[in-house]
């Protein structure tokens, strides 16, 4: 072939591929430009080092330190204070709370002993808490504690402070506490004060379940498999538990019933336990004026323990120990209160419509309980004893419809109204809350959660 037909066989080619356009040829080319500079730049990349050989060589270097003798010296020089923290003790004096909490200051604990406001720290109860801070001789900086009122809804700061003079002065001053809502649950397997102890709850939140549902429950009759559920308040001050405060809402499974309560603030300072549909809880008698016993005799034909005689027994025996408060079943007012031959000492409630009640046997009544006196469902009348025709301590009581008496453990009583309609808005969006935290208690949805957190 001639050099003239492969220079003209190479210009076909070259056509063939770029293109016979001019805007075909520019990208043809400048894609073939970028592939050059790409198969460049790989080339001229250099590949990293390996570790293992890149030199090393180790480095030791001896510090100077300054002598321990000169390091102590400048220790001593230096001011150290203190802080530590002691419960109180059963039999505790001021003194003795001072010593082991490592303040050795005769002044301050002249002024503890002296001034009013301090001296009030001996009346804390066993198991609180004190702080003091102090210097490297024993001298006292400052003490702190914290007081509750009575009714434990009145919580106050005590402090004592030195002053630059070398005095003390003490004051007290009323905490601001932060509110939390808490939510414990729990499973009957022997009793219920077990259980309670095991989910860790105060007296005061148990005592406050109890309420809730003993007109729905026979606490002396639970069974091995019942449960609660149970949010309530508690108030806290620098990360320490100061009280708890009201159950707000609880749930509690018994028999294969489960029963639900929620806390509802009507206003005006009143209030009160209603289930999730707005029925008030609060019945108009309560099963039983002991929170925990048994019945040692019931409403029925008997052979009397004192007389021999087969009669009838017109009220209910309650076993307890001689003590046990005596509570007043529903709101009335006293009729009688005295001794009364076989009864003992007797106390007698008028209530509405012609119902009353008695509690009979007792070893004392409540201070200040007179006739004409008005008491509330649940109020201490009186205490168990064994006064008048009586084998042994126990309680006897009476329910009676005008002057008629019934038994008490079958009596059907009326039930307190429902909720206005117009609150029933905010009670809904109250119970919405609380439904939403007993399902996040219950055991499939604690199973569904540690499933989750696992993975």
């Amino acid at each position: 072939m001639r050099p003239t037909d492969k220079l003209l066989r190479l210009i076909a080619s070259i056509r063939l591929f770029t293109g016979s356009s001019r805007v075909s040829r520019i990208a043809t080319f400048s894609a073939l430009g970028l592939a050059v500079c790409a198969v460049g730049a790989t080339a001229v990349v250099p590949l990293a080092p390996d570790a293992a050989d890149i030199p090393s060589r180790r480095v030791t270097e001896q510090l100077e330190l300054p002598p321990l003798e000169d390091q102590l010296a400048e220790i001593a020089k230096q001011s150290h204070q203190y802080v530590r923290e002691e419960t109180i003790r059963r039999g505790d004096t001021m003194s003795g709370l001072l010593l082991r909490l490592g303040v050795e200051d005769s002044a301050a604990d002249k002024f503890m002993k002296t001034d009013p406001v301090a001296r009030e720290l001996m009346q804390l109860r066993a198991d609180k808490t004190v702080r003091v801070k102090t210097n490297d001789d024993g001298d006292l900086e400052w003490l702190q504690s914290t007081l509750s009122s009575g009714d434990g809804k009145t919580v106050r700061n005590l402090e004592v402070r030195r002053q630059p003079d070398g005095s003390f002065v003490a004051t007290d001053n009323t905490a601001n506490l932060e509110r939390r809502i808490e939510m414990a649950a729990g499973n009957i397997r022997s009793s219920l004060f077990a259980a309670i102890d095991e989910a860790h709850i105060s007296d005061a939140i148990s005592s406050q379940i109890v309420a809730m549902f003993e007109t729905n429950i026979d606490f002396r009759r639970l069974q091995r498999g019942d449960k609660f559920n149970v949010v309530y308040e508690s108030f806290w001050q620098n990360g320490q538990l100061v009280r708890t405060g009201r159950v707000l809402a609880g749930e509690f499974t018994n028999a294969g019933k489960t029963f639900q309560s929620v806390w509802f603030d009507e206003g005006a300072g009143q209030g009160g336990y209603y289930s999730f549909d707005g029925r008030s809880l609060k019945k108009a008698f309560l099963k039983s004026p002991l929170e925990f016993t048994r019945v040692s005799s019931g409403f029925s034909m008997r052979v009397h323990p004192i007389s021999g005689q087969w009669k009838q027994h017109k009220g209910v025996d309650f076993a307890a120990a001689s003590g046990t408060p005596i509570r007043a079943t529903a709101d009335g007012t006293i009729d009688s209160v005295g001794p009364s031959g076989g009864y003992g000492n007797l106390v007698v409630v008028k209530h509405y419509s012609g119902y009353s009640t008695a509690y009979a046997h007792m070893s004392r009544f409540a201070a200040g309980l007179r006739k004409g006196a008005r008491v509330s469902q649940g109020e201490v009348i009186g205490y168990v004893g064994s006064t008048g025709w009586s084998t042994g301590p126990h309680l006897h009581y009476e329910f009676r419809v005008n002057n008629e008496p019934r038994d008490p453990l079958t009596a059907v009583v009326p039930e307190a109204p429902a909720l206005a309609s117009s609150d029933m808005p905010r009670f809904k969006s109250m119970v919405a809350d609380m439904n939403h935290r007993f399902v996040l208690m219950r055991p499939e949805r604690q199973a569904e959660i540690m499933k989750l957190a696992s993975r």
